[in-house]
């Protein structure tokens, strides 16, 4: 049977399990619901998915390879019940296995995990936007070197996925500066660098890969992201298209603008 062609996509995944708490201010949900509303940005639902964590970083790229991966409690602070919260979706030690073998081919150095539970960054969107937790998930780490090309390069390498239905997702935070949010000083400089990343991800492929390898010399680049880890998942989905990309979010978020985009 032939699969839909799925989308890659690059999604915000909140702040800690933000959205299993209460939110009187309702910082959280405008994000809430364009993470509810994933699905409709699909041509049919996923066969599977492969979700790039901003919070799991190895030598190389790693891959969940358990059958029934549980799950990574990894946020500090929060309310007790949000350490209950479940996400039994079925792993895919095949899809993990496949991944792997497309990197490899490409002499880069991969790895599976059988024992990596999920993590915050990626239960807790697709605790949002595919509640019942019946697609199989692999979750991929980020390269910790944290080079931009070899993640662009991953992405590439893992497009053919997308043929076989599966939905290549980077989870991260378009504007990640921990001591940046909710200062009012930072909504401009968050502003101009969103800015330039909507231009940099809705462009060509080739010019989009040729600025998103220089995102730190973007306005407010680095203040942006002092470290990118939670910008490299943007780069997988980006690599993982040829087509031209689409802002689907945008927002303020705790006086910073935050944004998602779909690769067709």
């Amino acid at each position: 049977m032939t699969q839909a062609r799925q989308p890659s996509l690059y999604i915000p995944h909140g702040g800690g399990p933000c959205f299993f708490m209460d939110d009187p201010r309702g910082i959280w949900t405008g994000m809430e619901t364009f993470l509810r509303d994933l699905p409709t940005l699909l041509p049919a639902r996923p066969t599977a998915i492969l979700i790039v964590s901003g919070h799991w970083e190895t030598e190389g790229f790693a891959f969940t390879a358990a059958a029934r991966p549980g799950l990574l409690f990894d946020y500090y602070g929060f309310p007790p019940h949000t350490y209950q919260l479940t996400y039994p979706a079925p792993g895919d030690p095949a899809l993990a296995a496949k991944a792997a073998g497309l990197l490899a081919a490409t002499g880069m150095t991969t790895s599976l995990d059988a024992t990596r539970g999920l993590d915050h960054g990626v239960f807790v969107p697709l605790k949002v936007a595919f509640p019942d937790a019946d697609i199989p998930v692999v979750e991929m780490s980020t390269d910790l070197r944290l080079d931009p090309a070899e993640h662009l390069a991953a992405g590439r390498a893992l497009a053919p996925l997308r043929d076989e239905g599966v939905l290549i997702i980077g989870a991260g935070m378009s504007f990640h500066n921990m001591r940046g949010y909710g200062r009012p000083a930072s909504t401009e400089p968050s502003r101009q660098f969103d800015s330039w990343l909507a231009a940099a991800a809705t462009a060509e492929a080739g010019s989009r890969s040729d600025a998103l390898l220089r995102w730190a010399d973007a306005p407010a680049g680095r203040f942006s992201h002092p470290r990118e880890e939670h910008l490299l998942p943007l780069m997988v989905a980006a690599g993982a298209s040829d087509a031209a990309g689409e802002r689907v979010y945008g927002e303020l978020v705790m006086e910073t603008a935050i944004s998602g985009f779909r690769f067709a």
